[in-house]
């Protein structure tokens, strides 16, 4: 297996910094005394949440414009963005709506909405590959299981609003931009968010009890991951050739040992 050097003077970018994952992603990242570069539309929620041991990117993945100076002399982007899968606030709705319009007239609801599936997994995430350094080492993103199930219960549920369509279009811009690539995709997700917590609280985010780290292909899984995994294979990830260019779900499994072994997780996604 081929371990890379992830240099401590590299910029790593993570997008959804303040998100579940994306604030679990920072603070092994800097657990690591490495560097990062939070992308963000709230410059002050970042500074405070990471105690300025960031650097901080003002701007807005929907917005490609705002994205140049944030990927300047990045060599990793870790995209852990997101919004729910069904309509809530994080859609960001620009008039009324309700909930007989959800059940009955989905496309209408979804033109009234800012941060819809479509618009965050893959307007945004295509954004972000567009504006990639061209020497970029590698574009982590945060997917979801069931992509390739979505038309099957209870997968087709989720994908009432086409959370898992929109993802799946993410996963191709990445894989069809020619950078290299590492997509996970995780279960159901549980642990978190931890987004009232500050710094010192993520560094201590524990993985106590759980069960423990499963990688498999085939979207075929189910059970559960915990944030914190899901944020210790992005970073992980970086730091080995076999992860590039692959596509595996994580999922929470039998005994958890007192070091998940990252190294031999990765070995089994050999060609």
């Amino acid at each position: 297996m081929a371990h890379l050097n992830v240099s401590s003077d590299d910029i790593i970018l993570v997008a959804g910094a303040t998100g579940g994952v994306g604030q679990l992603t920072v603070a092994k990242l800097l657990e690591k005394n490495l560097k990062v570069r939070a992308l963000t539309r709230n410059p002050a929620k970042v500074q405070t949440m990471f105690d300025n041991r960031v650097e901080i990117a003002e701007g807005d993945i929907l917005n490609p414009d705002s994205l140049h100076n944030a990927v300047s002399n990045v060599k990793y982007i870790l995209c852990c963005t997101g919004t729910t899968a069904f309509p809530s606030d994080k859609w960001q709705f620009n008039s009324n709506w309700n909930w007989f319009e959800a059940l009955f007239d989905s496309q209408k609801l979804k033109q009234k909405a800012a941060n819809t599936p479509e618009k965050v997994d893959f307007i945004g995430v295509t954004n972000l590959v567009d504006v990639a350094p061209t020497d970029l080492k590698r574009f982590v993103f945060v997917s979801s299981c069931g992509i390739l199930r979505k038309n099957s219960f209870p997968f087709s549920v989720l994908n009432a609003f086409g959370v898992l369509d929109a993802k799946e279009k993410g996963e191709q811009s990445i894989i069809n931009s020619g950078l290299p690539y590492t997509i996970i995709r995780p279960v159901r997700l549980i642990d978190g968010p931890y987004t009232s917590y500050d710094l010192n609280s993520l560094l201590k985010a524990s993985t106590q009890g759980k069960l423990g780290v499963k990688i498999d292909t085939g979207d075929k899984v189910v059970g559960e991951t915990s944030r914190i995994d899901v944020a210790a294979a992005c970073v992980e990830c970086l730091a080995y050739s076999e992860s590039q260019n692959k596509i595996f779900e994580l999922v929470n499994q039998g005994r958890r040992p007192d070091i998940i072994d990252w190294q031999g997780l990765f070995a089994t996604l050999e060609n």
